[in-house]
């Protein structure tokens, strides 16, 4: 069946390759947007054109922005005094979903000196009091967590971390909004 279906084959690696969609499910997608509904295809393909052309990070925090500097990062309501840490931008939908935290939020993806340096200034412009840490929870993140108080041990900063209630091991994507309402809640101090 793959002779000849190489444009289809094409689009269902191309979804496959998306995470968390296997080969039927890549299939079906595929097989709804050829055949079934071309015009939601033509949707979808001018949607993730128009996305990847305009959606750029925030040259602040790092959260995902269709402008230089987020909304999160203008928003003059939000508590200027905690600082949520997330490890990927998308992990900031799911937090503002829970509707527990109304502070700010910066992206650590990596650990680099760059990273480090420009999380600093983020704190002292903010004037920050308080760091949560909103990472799933694993041994990896754990000393993650270390390095970062280390690095920050001389700005006098309260440290936290979202309460266990978030599986060990399991992505803030795959956390239902009621785990992660409660983990925020009861978040605990570090140190």
């Amino acid at each position: 069946m793959k002779q000849g279906l190489e444009k289809f084959n094409d689009l269902v690696s191309a979804f496959e390759a998306l995470p968390s969609i296997g080969k039927k499910s890549a299939q079906r997608l595929a097989y709804d947007i050829v055949i079934n509904d071309t015009f939601k295809g033509l949707k979808l393909s001018s949607a993730i054109e128009d996305a990847i052309a305009n959606i750029r990070t925030c040259t602040l925090c790092g959260a995902m922005s269709e402008h230089e500097i987020c909304e999160l990062c203008l928003d003059e309501d939000r508590n200027n005094e905690i600082l949520c840490l997330v490890q990927s931008a998308a992990d900031i939908f799911l937090i503002e979903d829970s509707k527990q935290f109304d502070g700010k939020y910066f992206v650590l993806e990596d650990l680099s000196l760059i990273i480090i340096k420009k999380l600093k200034e983020f704190i002292l412009k903010n004037e920050i009091k308080e760091i949560l840490f909103a990472l799933t929870p694993s041994i990896s993140n754990d000393g993650f967590m270390l390095y970062i108080e280390e690095q920050l041990k001389n700005l006098e900063l309260c440290f936290s971390k979202i309460a266990q209630g978030v599986p060990t091991g399991v992505s803030l994507e795959n956390v239902d909004i009621l785990s992660l309402s409660k983990a925020i809640k009861a978040k605990t101090k570090i140190n």
